[in-house]
């Protein structure tokens, strides 16, 4: 099998030649392998199609270019998008909607243009190109413009948004309509671009549970998601459905399988128990990611980790189970990265 066979069988819940890999399910660089991809590094499973930041931002990109090197910002096109928001969560709690009071105010507010074809274009080639060197490619709506939940309370603020969605219902659903109607264009330009999967993430939940009860996520968010999903499979009727969310949200889980979500990610083994969802819906739902806690990939040895992985195998394999890391790897030391990826090769 090639990558993109063998992640289509993991992902379909079938047994593929052995269990594919990713170290997340975004595109990530590591400073140790600079500037060599990850991907190509590792020889891994998954190549990632994305849109491309706004132009027009000199200013903003020169600030963040003379940072100092201390200061970890994270993925500069994320921070760009965001940028593009006016959304600045480190200038403190003022988001570029919390002052709305009122419907006849929220009309007003113009949410940006993310799907100006200068944003993706070139994607269906280089979706192409990838397919014609085996891989699977996954792509993802640009970062506020992919999310409902996790967009809307950015924009609103946290505290306010859920107000809204109790006692100003108006405001929540006309909201969540604008978001969802984007989030439709960037999932189509995907679909029409070839890709193989399509990531949805939102993230609604806590180590401990969800942020919203099961009956609001169902009312606001279920019906919105399924058309999503549907219109985007109206246009590629073989497109596989990825939905990423943190922490524990195992009472989604079956509501997530029903309008036709394929695979869940990250599967925290410290928040979710990955074999019940394995042992009720093994059948139809994959897992990507599942291996280790924060702490592990940060704190503990290579040997550590090479249990983690094979403990992983061992529960939830061989079928439907794309193994990556439950976590982000940003501070992982690179040793541990590396008997992560042989400990795959070795025992999946």
């Amino acid at each position: 099998m090639n990558s993109r066979e063998r992640v289509r069988e993991a992902l379909l819940c079938r047994r593929p030649d052995r269990i594919p890999q990713a170290l997340g399910f975004f595109d990530q660089s590591l400073e140790a392998i600079a500037p060599a991809a990850p991907e190509d590094y590792f020889d891994l499973d998954i190549r990632y199609a994305e849109f491309d930041p706004p132009n027009n931002q000199d200013a903003f990109r020169r600030y963040l270019d003379n940072l100092p090197p201390d200061i970890h910002v994270g993925n500069q096109g994320q921070l760009r998008t965001y940028h593009e928001w006016r959304y600045h969560p480190e200038r403190g709690p003022a988001r570029p909607l919390s002052s709305v009071r009122s419907l006849k105010d929220l009309v007003r507010h113009v949410l940006p243009d993310l799907s100006n074809p200068a944003r993706h274009a070139g994607l269906a080639k280089q979706v192409q190109r990838w397919h014609a060197q085996g891989f699977a490619v996954a792509g993802a709506p640009p970062h506020l413009g992919g999310e409902l939940f996790e967009a809307a309370w950015r924009l609103r603020g946290f505290e306010n948004f859920m107000i809204d969605l109790v006692y100003r219902a108006e405001m929540a659903e006309y909201l969540l309509d604008q978001l969802t109607s984007m989030l439709i264009e960037n999932a189509l330009i995907l679909a029409r671009a070839g890709v193989d999967i399509l990531l949805l993430d939102d993230d609604v939940a806590m180590p401990t549970g969800l942020m919203i009860s099961p009956a609001t996520w169902r009312r606001h968010f279920k019906h919105r998601l399924a058309r999503v999903i549907n219109i985007a499979r109206e246009e590629s009727p073989d497109l596989l459905i990825f939905y990423h969310c943190d922490g524990d949200f195992t009472q989604l889980v079956p509501d997530l399988v029903d309008i036709g979500i394929n695979i869940i990610n990250p599967v925290q083994p410290d928040c979710m128990d990955g074999t019940v969802i394995k042992h009720e819906f093994g059948d139809r739902l994959a897992i990507w990611g599942a291996v280790g806690s924060a702490l592990l990939w940060d704190r503990a040895t290579p040997e550590q980790v090479r249990s983690e992985v094979r403990r992983s195998i061992e529960t939830l394999g061989p079928e439907g189970l794309l193994l990556a890391p439950a976590y982000d790897i940003d501070f992982a030391p690179f040793e541990n990265i590396v008997a992560f990826i042989e400990a795959v090769n070795e025992f999946g």
